[in-house]
């Protein structure tokens, strides 16, 4: 008889990391997931957020669902293009993925271009704003298309972060429980 080991949930912030108003930092206090803590949130480089990941999965035996905000949807995606330790992974939801190949970006982003757009090694949800700044909901359900990836259009809430309002945002914890459920 094998013995069932518990599902972790890794919280994957974007540039800059979750405030304490975001969700994530919610999800963080109030469900005890784990927050994925990268060496410089200012000026995110690729591979070093990829590293780290691979570190984080490494350090724990238990499988883990990924939960990603913004450019942590860019690292999941980059991420599984070159890990080999991906079965690791159990699904992910990615929320308001950023655009990072746009006019404007920020100088600190540009080594995310191109965007990873390989499908996902695991089922994953993407969900989409229709009024996120950092990317148009086009963009957004491309991005999905490639990874393989369901998508869910929350509506009109910014970039899906702290200022959108959504406190614990339910929801998102239901659409979360409904994707790992289904691994």
């Amino acid at each position: 008889m094998s013995i069932v080991k518990p599902t972790r949930f890794l919280l994957l912030p974007g540039w800059q990391n979750s405030g304490p108003e975001h969700w994530q930092s919610r999800w963080e206090s109030e469900l005890g997931h784990e927050r994925v803590e990268q060496a410089d949130w200012e000026w995110p480089r690729r591979g070093d957020w990829m590293a780290r990941l691979d570190e984080v999965l490494l350090a724990d035996e238990r499988p883990a669902v990924l939960v990603a905000h913004s450019l942590g949807c860019q690292l999941i995606a980059s991420w599984a293009e070159h890990s080999g330790h991906t079965s690791r992974v159990q699904a992910a939801l990615l929320v308001a993925p950023p655009d990072t190949e746009r006019e404007g970006l920020p100088p600190q982003l540009h080594n995310w271009k191109p965007i990873r757009r390989q499908r996902l090694p695991f089922p994953a949800l993407v969900v989409i704003s229709t009024d996120d700044p950092y990317c148009t909901p086009e963009r957004s359900t491309g991005m999905a298309a490639d990874w393989g990836a369901g998508v869910f259009v929350l509506g009109a809430f910014g970039h899906i972060n702290g200022e959108s309002g959504l406190g614990s945002w339910l929801e998102g914890q239901a659409l979360l429980a409904q994707l790992s459920r289904s691994t």
